[in-house]
């Protein structure tokens, strides 16, 4: 059986159109914090406790997030477009603007953020152009009730129920 030529510009429109949740993964880089947006968070194991994200090969700030041996999951609300505007962008002002706290396992967490999942860095596995990364859950809470911020077809948005 021959494997088929997947078009790029095809694959992205298809996956597209599957939401995801939108995290930003946050770790200290020395004094100043690292972090970048993500929407390929996902729960992994119950024991141990571990989740897991791919970031793309060619993110800058992984290398940071990476060295520091330990990271924090901030699950966005949906209404915090800015915070995530100012976390993708490039260069070293991405916090510029956006309230954290240094927790006891010494990891920055995004103000008013729905969650946030503090973890030691379990593992890291080569997947295609990305890496599949996983974190052994250290602590985490639910900070507010509230919807998430989600992305969709190039888009940040949020939870709508139907009735």
């Amino acid at each position: 059986m021959s494997e088929a030529t997947i078009d790029p510009a095809a694959f992205r429109k298809v996956l597209g159109s599957y939401p995801t949740g939108v995290c930003v993964i946050t770790a200290l880089d020395g004094e100043k914090p690292a972090g970048m947006v993500v929407g390929t968070f996902t729960s992994v194991s119950l024991d141990p406790p571990l989740v897991g994200f791919f970031p793309d090969k060619s993110s800058s700030s992984w290398p940071l997030i990476e060295k520091a041996g330990h990271f924090c999951v901030n699950v966005m609300g949906s209404d915090q477009q800015d915070v995530c505007r100012s976390v993708s962008a490039k260069g070293d002002q991405k916090f510029v603007g956006v309230e954290y706290v240094i927790s006891d396992h010494n990891l920055p967490i995004i103000g008013n953020s729905i969650a946030c999942i503090e973890c030691k860095l379990y593992s890291v596995t080569e997947a295609g152009d990305h890496w599949f990364v996983l974190g052994q859950v250290l602590r985490m809470e639910t900070v507010r009730e509230d919807d998430p911020m989600l992305f969709h077809r190039g888009r940040y948005g949020g939870f709508a129920e139907r009735m």
